[in-house]
């Protein structure tokens, strides 16, 4: 029998076995979240014009020299230009035009003076200090000029991204397609969703994590039901998801007699790895079945839970091309009484929090692979090592982020 990989090893040879997938263009009120297929570059400068950071009037700073309130310098009002509008001609020596807030700066001018450090009348506008060029100008291209890279390949399209190709007319933009990801859930003791439970039976709750998991990472989720344990109905619904990118199985992983998924791997399919050295989640598999990567989670909530972090979330990432495809490890430092080593990894859910400027770790509880509620209010996995000994109160911690951004919850 094949030794026990470890979690690197193992997300190795999945991430071995998946590419990202083709090019879509998507129009940008329809790109949260999805990824770019190449880099976006400015095709035009923005602003495209020069343009007024202010009301007030535009004018040429050289005409301005020596003005004080002793010698208050007066120019000509010769026209308006608002924004929207275009002033027509060129402004001359001893002139200026009231200009509004983003109108483009007239030819001649180069500097703009706001209105309440003027007094207009008579059509006369006059100043009392000088005024330098460039003030109150944005400059064409001051931020982008045509050639720059807007956004690289592979990042993750977020509401400020969207707003800077809005503004340069990138529109539509190139994205990776999604996956389709088949979810395949077994077991005789499952109930769906909403039905009553016969004797014997449980709610079943890994489909529906799994959906919401998918989607988080950029995939697009096909569930494909409740699959009995009984061998020709797994064959069918393997079949069946072969026509998805990627197949998600829940359960039917380990070593006892109704654990199908491995067989039919085994069988039909082409192994990649099974059992990793890691807890929860020592029993997960993955290889090839037909030309579709499958892989195979426990069926325990947090053992599904955490072996899709570590392997199936990271392959969807790959399919869409992402540039970063693992959760960000951070350190920091444990709170709590002490946690024993062992003989594999132990990924441990744990709820972040601040101290000054250090991020501390709490356990969420009970660590049983079956305790659902250990996953509520986790915001990253602690990597506690193999060994001897045990993680303590005050040590330091390597950690997995599993929330995106901040706050990370308080509890």
């Amino acid at each position: 029998m094949e030794p026990m990989l470890t979690v690197e090893e193992a997300r190795a040879r999945v991430l071995a076995h998946v590419q990202p997938l083709g090019t879509e263009a998507v129009p940008l009120t329809a790109a949260l979240g999805r990824v770019t297929a190449q880099d976006v570059v400015a095709l035009e400068n923005l602003p495209p014009f020069a343009n007024s950071a202010m009301d007030g009037y535009a004018l040429r700073a050289a005409d301005t020299d020596g003005a004080s309130e002793a010698a208050p310098l007066r120019l000509r009002l010769a026209g308006e230009v608002p924004a929207g509008r275009v002033y027509a001609g060129e402004v001359g020596m001893g002139e200026a035009i009231r200009i509004l807030t983003g109108a483009p700066t007239p030819a001649g001018t180069d500097a703009v003076i706001q209105q309440e450090l003027v007094t207009v009348a008579d059509g006369l506008v006059t100043l009392t200090a000088p005024v330098a060029p460039t003030t109150n100008v944005r400059e064409a291209g001051g931020d982008a000029r045509i050639g720059r890279t807007l956004v690289r390949g592979g990042v993750e399209l977020g509401p400020a991204e969207i707003a800077l190709l809005a503004a340069l007319g990138a529109h539509p933009v190139a994205v990776t397609r999604r996956p389709r990801v088949a979810i395949v859930t077994t077991g005789d003791e499952l109930a769906p969703l909403g039905a009553p439970l016969r004797p014997g039976q449980i709610h079943e709750s890994n489909t529906v994590y799994l959906q919401a998991a998918i989607l988080r990472a950029g995939g697009d989720p096909w569930p494909l039901g409740i699959v009995g344990d009984r061998l020709e109905d797994l064959e069918a619904a393997l079949n069946r998801a072969q026509e998805a990118d990627l197949i998600l199985t829940s359960g039917g992983v380990s070593v006892g007699d109704y654990d199908l998924v491995k067989q039919v791997l085994t069988r039909d399919g082409d192994m990649a790895f099974w059992r990793v050295r890691m807890r929860p989640g020592k029993p997960v598999a993955f290889g090839m079945f037909g030309q579709t990567p499958l892989l195979g989670l426990p069926g325990n909530p947090v053992s599904a839970a955490v072996t899709f972090e570590l392997f199936g979330r990271p392959a969807i990432r790959r399919m869409l091309g992402a540039a970063q495809v693992e959760r960000p490890q951070i350190e920091v430092v444990y709170a709590g009484e002490g946690i024993p080593l062992g003989d594999r990894t132990h990924f441990v859910r744990a709820r972040l929090t601040t101290h000054g400027a250090t991020l501390v770790a709490h356990t969420t509880g009970a660590q049983d692979s079956h305790l659902i509620s250990s996953l509520q209010g986790a915001t990253a996995l602690l990597v506690v090592p193999e060994g001897e000994g045990s993680v303590n109160d005050g040590d330091h911690v390597p950690a997995l982020l599993l929330n995106d951004a901040l706050p990370w919850g308080a509890w």
